[in-house]
């Protein structure tokens, strides 16, 4: 239960506004050094960019190319932390690069593909400043071993290719909701769904944060301890979080509220296809060279991303019919084979990137380095922005952070141990555990749902099943094409701090990706959600209702709306 009232009697050392990755990042680390944190979230963990990402966990091979050596050994040591404390979230992954003649000035708009050469010392300086990894270094093929292994891709002007490893993230929410978990166990407070309204500034300091309930309305006040500091890491939206300033009781924009500058990204989601292949695909495209993926993802592919400057609403971002045409031609370009069309197009994501104010430069030639703003050389001495950030640095901006924050506080330095403590649920495929719930739950699971629930929350998985002891129906499958069982709906709603249909389908389960946007499967997680978690018949028809409109504004593409909605209605 969300106790508002407890809550407000607080003193808190660190508010966090922003429940992405980066702030559960924070939170976690400044819990386990003791702070008194709490973090507020305006919608749900991991609803912005976290869930809006390609879902990689990577060096960053394409950085070298602008000379940003350290982010990129940042990128790579930390990709080694998350394969170490999160192996149930984070895999490692091959990566293949096909390299093409240079046709530009023959067939398109700009190079089609660095040169062989290029690539190659590319390759030796990515494996050089990852000196210190466990995943296998990089291999050349020349064109002939390249044919062979491909047989599918566009052979015209294909003089080879490369292959190297770097780590993918399936599950990027979970991965935040884990830091989230960890953080709470570590005696951090975060809530979802509390929009931070007024920054309240007396004497160069902001001395609470006022916030909103959007589940309730009620409004409730966030008192800081007297050294209290306040950390913005609400991504594409931290000019908005400095606009609420206020000042005797007139608001105000805390500095130049314009240091984002993030661009669109939007992803299609596929069934398996003609000629697709068992790696991912790292390619350039034909018609403007601009870098792309090809990835299998949950048994589909996922493909992305865009690049594209925005500046519209955050509430509503689509991939809209330019983008699905492009990504499916440049899939059709690089494996002919494929004859995608858009009625093979099963899902689609798109967000905004939380980068730096660019202005002039071209949005793939924006850095990805993150910056810690001081707002001190504005006038408040107790506030800090992050400006940018990247899912695969996560962990050390929260390091990072923190240090200042106890820099900020003139407090004694306290060690970081999330570099080494393993998240919640942390376990390997060989684990004792894992047999031992086979041999319990065997009997009414299927061992392909035992081994689908580790994969989805790891050692959490055995918390879910508990509650089929309590509940043997609980143990039935959602769908007969699916694995995933009730429990996770309830598990969802009663751990988890799901309160809508899209945080159950969308960010603590893949069900939306599945069939047809989940639309299909809201009445048996409705009926669920009335008989477990007493929901009743009025806040499920308006949950649905909520539902298909997220669906419709965010992930159904234009073309297909009439046809799924109309089918489920």
């Amino acid at each position: 239960m969300r106790d508002l009232a407890q809550i407000q009697q607080t003193e808190y050392d660190v508010i966090i506004i922003g429940g992405g990755i980066n702030g559960a990042g924070v939170a976690r680390d400044a819990a386990l050094r003791g702070l008194k944190t709490i973090l507020v979230e305006q919608n749900d963990f991991a609803s912005g960019s976290s869930s809006w990402s390609s879902r990689l966990i990577h060096g960053g091979l394409r950085y070298l190319e602008h000379f940003e050596f350290p982010l990129v050994r940042e990128s790579l040591k930390e990709r080694e932390i998350l394969l170490r404390i999160a192996p149930h979230l984070v895999a490692p992954l091959q990566l293949t690069i096909p390299v093409y003649r240079d046709c530009a000035k023959r067939n398109s708009k700009a190079d089609r593909s660095r040169p062989y050469w290029q690539i190659w010392a590319g390759m030796m300086l990515y494996d050089l400043l990852s000196f210190d990894k466990t995943l296998p270094v990089h291999r050349m093929l020349p064109q002939a071993k390249f044919k062979q292994l491909f047989r599918t891709l566009e052979a015209e002007n294909l003089v080879g290719g490369s292959q190297y490893y770097d780590a993918q993230v399936a599950l990027a929410e979970r991965l935040c909701l884990e830091n989230i978990i960890s953080a709470q166990n570590a005696g951090a407070i975060a809530l979802n769904y509390l929009e931070v309204m007024e920054l309240p500034l007396e004497n160069s300091r902001i001395t609470g944060v006022v916030c909103q309930d959007k589940l309730t309305g009620q409004r409730i006040v966030l008192r800081g301890s007297p050294d209290a500091v306040i950390i913005n890491t609400a991504g594409p939206w931290i000019d908005q979080v400095c606009q609420r300033g206020s000042k005797a009781g007139n608001q105000f924009t805390i500095g130049n509220a314009n240091k984002n500058g993030g661009t669109k990204g939007s992803h299609l989601v596929v069934d398996k296809f003609p000629g697709a292949p068992a790696t991912t695909l790292y390619v350039e495209a034909k018609s403007d060279g601009r870098p792309f993926f090809i990835i299998p993802w949950l048994g589909k592919y996922l493909i992305g991303t865009t690049d594209l400057s925005y500046q519209g609403d955050l509430k509503q971002i689509k991939a809209d019919n330019h983008e699905i045409d492009y990504l499916l031609q440049e899939v059709n370009s690089v494996i002919p084979t494929a004859n995608l069309k858009r009625d093979d197009v099963r899902f689609t994501y798109s967000g905004v990137r939380p980068l730096p104010n660019s202005e002039g430069k071209k949005p793939g030639s924006i850095t990805r380095k993150h910056i810690i703003f001081d707002h001190h050389q504005e006038g408040v001495d107790n506030l800090f922005s992050l400006i940018g950030g990247k899912l695969t640095t996560y962990r050390h901006v929260g390091e990072e952070m923190v240090d200042q924050i106890l820099r900020r506080m003139k407090r004694s330095p306290r060690s970081c141990q999330t570099a080494f403590l393993p998240l919640p649920g942390c376990i390997l495929p060989q684990d004792k555990r894992i047999q031992q719930t086979i041999n319990e739950y065997g009997s009414s699971l299927s061992i392909e749902t035992i081994y689908y629930l580790f994969s989805v929350y790891g050692a959490i998985a055995l918390e879910v099943l508990a509650l089929t002891k309590e509940n043997p129906t609980l143990g039935e499958c959602i769908s007969p094409d699916l694995l995933d069982i009730k429990a996770q709906i309830v598990y969802a709603v009663t751990k988890e701090s799901a309160h809508t249909l899209v945080d159950i389908l969308r960010r603590r389960s893949t069900l939306a990706i599945n069939g047809h946007y989940g639309l299909n499967l809201l009445p048996v997680v409705t009926k669920t959600l009335q008989q477990y978690c007493g929901w009743n018949l009025q806040e499920c028809d308006r949950a649905c209702a909520d539902y298909r409109f997220y669906m419709e504004y965010n992930c159904i593409p234009d073309y297909q709306l009439c046809q799924q909605l109309r089918k489920f209605d």
